[in-house]
């Protein structure tokens, strides 16, 4: 996820885009440039970090009057973060540039056609493919618009970009595909961006693009195509009534709302170019140089272990290979029994920068043993040190609980799992097939029933806000998520609460419950409902409350029934995880604790 604003207008543009770009660094801040027009030529300042490391710059480049700008700031996925893969990127003739958002999927076919036309490319990122793709489409094209539409209706995946060129000076042409781009219209001026934010000093007038639209804008008009046919389409302004703050958060109260919302977008990014052209099959290349493991060891910390704990019953269900999962800080102090190179380790981090994971890495290096990296940042130090890398794509989170980032983990393990499962022919292609058609399903699903999901948990959260302690009881696959619901309640309202297996509770935690002491079970319609349902009742006889999220009907009469959307198997989770992620946030919000920015907790634990 990046930022990216478009200006043209008769204001100073270098500045304005700047400033948009410091609203939109929220969406990325690993690098950061901007792309003008002064004496005719196209002149690009990019810079490696934060913003200011971009305004140092351009403070020592002479004053530009130039009134058409187009800026990026960059969250990596393809490169890392060094200037020669910030953005903006120049076509090999200089008559080019464009910012993007978004993954070109087969961006490596579309490399290997253009350097056999001659081309050269100084970055690792698609988008510099992308560019010179247009700039070869313009030779065959009669317009720089054609050109753009041309090379854009090759490059298949999920894109935002936006493009300038010294052929037509003061003009700016952008394009939306499964990525986020908004058109605002001013009076002499108009916008585009990835969001809001960067233009909302200024004007309070939008048009939300659609796929498949292309926008062509000046100071003084814009109009909006279809990329397929370039016939106009009939759009609309709307006036937005956000302030600032809200702008930044898509609208949403808090961050981590935003992001909980955000995950149905985060499944579609993480399976972007991981699936085979008919969907039956799973691409992961960074796999294919590492040994199926006889046996995988999992590390992680917090959240990230929840999500490897899940991982582990996909991991042996399908792919028939024996796992451990360790909390990190454990791991690295004790004698780990890694028997020989045919095991594995996996480290999973969302900032790929965690102290006792990276610790458990190198352990792992020194016995030999090949370690695959699962994080979310490009160039981390998790991705630089482990054999291979894989990213989950979930974007920037800002809010300090995790909550999508958990939610690509899990992705990218399902299909880690399918992968390896497919190399070990442990089932049928056509289970395989049956199981990404569930994935590729689960963004609608989630956008169909995330607003229901929320005022459920706005409903069910208040009745139980006075509590000062609660279980959370799940079983197999459930148990993790228990965990997890378990660590978002004390993490966001301060609340005590223990995740546990089901089946322990008689083993010495059912002492605890009375009137005063609820419970949350997972009761998802599986295998093991019986004997949830049957530990439910355990606790309702010593007068416990009990919340029963379940997507399916119960046997029993509990407090509160929640449910969910039916997900087949054990990507029933991902409907599962967004409903607990809800509660523990309208549990804190209710109780008015700070949920971005929960006390005593940092976003990334970068020290032991």
């Amino acid at each position: 996820m990046c930022g990216i604003i478009g200006y043209a207008g008769h204001r100073p543009a270098v500045p304005l885009v700047v400033e948009g770009l410091g609203r939109l660094e929220y969406r990325g801040y690993d690098s950061a440039g901007v792309a003008f027009i002064r004496e005719n030529a196209l002149e690009v300042v990019k810079a490696q970090g934060k913003l200011v490391c971009l305004e140092e710059k351009l403070a020592q480049i002479p004053n530009t009057v130039a009134t058409c700008a187009i800026g990026h700031t960059r969250w990596a996925t393809h490169g890392v973060p060094a200037e020669r893969n910030a953005h903006p990127h120049c076509s090999n003739n200089k008559q080019i540039a464009i910012v993007h958002n978004g993954i070109i999927e087969n961006f490596q076919e579309l490399k290997e056609g253009l350097l056999s036309k001659g081309h050269t490319f100084t970055s690792e990122t698609d988008t510099e493919v992308l560019v010179n793709l247009i700039a070869e489409g313009r030779k065959q094209c009669a317009t720089l618009q054609e050109a753009f539409a041309w090379a854009l209706r090759q490059a298949h995946g999920a894109y935002a970009v936006a493009l300038m060129s010294p052929e037509e000076p003061g003009v700016l042409y952008a394009a939306r595909m499964a990525a986020p781009l908004i058109l605002g219209s001013g009076v002499g001026e108009n916008y585009v961006a990835s969001d809001i934010p960067a233009f909302l000093p200024y004007t309070r007038n939008v048009v939300f693009l659609d796929d498949g639209e292309v926008v062509r804008l000046t100071a003084n008009s814009w109009e909006v195509l279809d990329l397929e046919t370039l016939k106009p389409c009939q759009k609309q302004c709307e006036a937005i009534q956000w302030d600032m703050q809200a702008a930044q958060k898509g609208g949403y109260r808090h961050f981590m709302l935003k992001e909980i919302f955000e995950q149905p977008r985060v499944i579609r990014d993480c399976l972007t170019g991981r699936l085979t052209p008919d969907r039956k099959g799973v691409l992961l290349p960074e796999l294919e140089t590492l040994p199926v493991p006889e046996r995988l060891h999992i590390v992680a910390c917090g959240t990230s272990y929840h999500a490897g704990l899940w991982g582990r019953h996909l991991l042996e269900s399908w792919a028939q290979i024996p796992v451990s999962v360790e909390i990190a800080s454990e791991f690295r102090y004790r004698e780990a029994l890694i028997l020989n190179e045919r095991d594995m380790v996996m480290v999973i981090s969302q900032s790929g920068e965690t102290a006792d994971t990276l610790a458990a890495l190198r352990i792992a290096q020194q016995r030999n043993v090949p370690v695959l990296g699962l994080c979310n940042v490009v160039g981390s130090s998790i991705a630089r040190d482990a054999s291979q890398v894989i990213y989950t794509q979930a974007g920037p989170e800002i809010s300090v609980a995790s909550t999508k980032a958990m939610c690509s983990q899990m992705v990218m393990l399902a299909l880690i799992a399918l992968a390896w499962a497919t190399r070990k022919d442990c089932f049928a292609s056509a289970q395989r097939a049956e199981i990404l058609q569930t994935l590729s399903s689960l963004p609608d699903i989630l956008e169909q029933h995330l607003p229901a999901m929320h005022k459920q948990a706005q409903a069910i959260a208040p009745r139980y806000a006075k509590a000062r302690s609660f279980f959370y009881l799940g079983r197999g696959h459930c148990f993790p998520l228990a965990l997890e619901g378990a660590l978002k309640l004390k993490e966001l309202s301060y609340i005590h609460a223990e995740g546990y297996a089901s089946g322990e509770m008689k083993h010495g935690p059912i002492a605890l419950i009375d009137s005063d002491f609820p419970t949350f079970a997972l009761a998802l319609n599986d295998a093991l409902l019986p004997k949830v349902q049957s530990n439910i009742v355990e606790v309702q006889a010593r007068q416990g409350q009990v919340v029963a999220l379940t997507d399916g009907p119960l046997s029993i009469p509990v407090d509160d029934v929640w449910q969910i959307p039916c997900v087949p198997g054990a990507l029933a989770a991902f409907a599962a995880l967004p409903a607990l992620q809800l509660f523990s946030y309208e549990m804190a919000d209710y109780l008015g604790k700070d949920v971005d920015q929960p006390r005593n907790l940092a976003k990334s634990v970068t020290v032991e």
